[in-house]
């Protein structure tokens, strides 16, 4: 297992590097006192020196206009571009449209990729997924409830879904809805394009997460499907393959989640630090940064870092060497790991900065606020626990069995 990277991709690194240091962090204290929708002009001007860059869209082909690189590769991009909410939207990688060109560029017919796709990658427009429903368990998802019925050439959708990401001010949603209520419950579900300016499909308003609503892409939304009547041929895939579709989406997605984390991660320790070395707590001099418990949660938080990151590598590797099936339990793992490890680092840089943490003059209060979901959406961490428990103590039984 080889994570060497290439004097290109150093370079690539450090060029983000120096664009996030220079445009993205000063940018945040007008996210932090305006609205994402007010911000989309100058937003808009960044996106296109990234494209003058040549750094658009990391993951992306090459032939739809992205770098072209590979999950191991996007990965470390996606640390650097973690550190900051608005990395990812710059650079045109954001969840969820990353996750839906995915799935467009692999399943789409040539007409879903001229009329959805090429707008998507390019960052014309922006779309949802809206698949989390409100009367459903999310961690079960075999128990959606949204339909979507064939009536003549069309098929009609009514469903109640949440946390739609971005909804407001997206162009369409690929909609995850039963189309199969007979079928084998992995195989009941569909993918659908749904416009979002079609009629039946209702954005009842943003989700308020601690406070916060926000707007356009930093939101997430609650979505009514009523009598929403779209044409059979928005079917993404084959009708019944939704779920098939959703693990080819959700795997790699994993990946770009956990990094992101570690770029979160990496930013909230910096603070620390420094806060730590500023910061004066006695007449003599003496700073945060001389107390012994302070040093402790600093190389805690180290430590944390650098183990998952390793275990994140390893899984991205793993899925681009061996493919996502024989990767599962490795991905099952980071993704508890990295979530919690980051709850952790956020919650020491903030009791390090004290009242400053909790306070919008760092970037620490809003991760903590919007980051505590990590351990919720992609799978609570208890139901990636359980699957890979069972799984390995399966194995272990396997072995006793063989050795007898």
């Amino acid at each position: 297992m080889d994570f060497t990277i290439s004097d290109q991709m150093q370079a690539t690194l450090t060029l983000i590097d120096e664009f996030m240091h220079n445009e993205v962090f000063p940018f945040e204290a007008d996210f932090f006192h305006h609205s994402f929708k007010d911000l989309l002009p100058e937003l808009q001007k960044k996106r296109a020196r990234v494209k003058q860059m040549g750094l658009w869209g990391p993951n992306y082909p090459a032939e739809l206009g992205g770098m072209g690189l590979g999950l191991l590769e996007h990965g470390l991009i996606s640390e650097s571009l973690g550190r900051s909410p608005l990395g990812h939207y710059i650079f045109g990688t954001q969840a969820p449209d990353a996750g839906n060109i995915e799935i467009l560029h692999m399943f789409g017919t040539p007409e879903q990729k001229e009329q959805y796709l090429k707008p998507l990658v390019n960052g014309d427009i922006r779309s949802c997924f809206a698949m989390t429903e409100v009367n459903t368990a999310g961690s079960n998802p075999l128990l959606m409830e949204g339909t979507a019925v064939k009536e003549g050439h069309d098929y009609i959708l009514n469903g109640h879904k949440w946390y739609t990401t971005g909804a407001d001010g997206a162009s369409f949603a690929i909609a995850m809805m039963v189309t199969n209520p007979d079928a084998h419950p992995s195989l009941r579900c569909s993918m659908i394009i749904v416009p979002c300016d079609n009629p039946g499909f209702n954005l009842a308003g943003n989700i308020s997460i601690m406070g916060e609503k926000g707007s356009d892409y930093n939101s997430h939304g609650e979505v009514l499907f009523q009598s929403c009547r779209v044409p059979q041929s928005n079917l993404l895939g084959k009708e019944g393959h939704g779920f098939r579709l959703a693990q080819e989406r959700l795997g790699p997605g994993r990946i770009h989640h956990c990094m992101r984390w570690l770029g979160i991660c990496q930013r909230s320790l910096d603070l620390m630090c420094e806060r730590a070395n500023q910061r004066v707590i006695e007449l003599d001099g003496t700073t945060l940064a001389g107390k012994e418990i302070v040093q402790h949660w600093v190389a805690e938080s180290a430590a944390e870092i650098e183990a998952a990151r390793l275990m994140t590598l390893s899984a991205a590797w793993s899925i681009d060497n061996l493919g996502m099936r024989k990767s599962r339990d490795k991905v099952a793992m980071i993704k508890f790991v990295v979530a919690n490890t980051m709850q952790r680092v956020i919650d020491r840089a903030l009791q390090v900065h004290g009242g400053l943490g909790m306070s919008d003059d760092t970037i620490l209060a809003y991760f903590y606020r919007h980051e505590r979901a990590a351990r919720i959406y992609d799978g609570a961490d208890e139901v990636h626990k359980a699957s890979l428990g069972k799984h390995v103590l399966r194995s272990a039984k396997k072995v006793a069995r063989q050795s007898v």
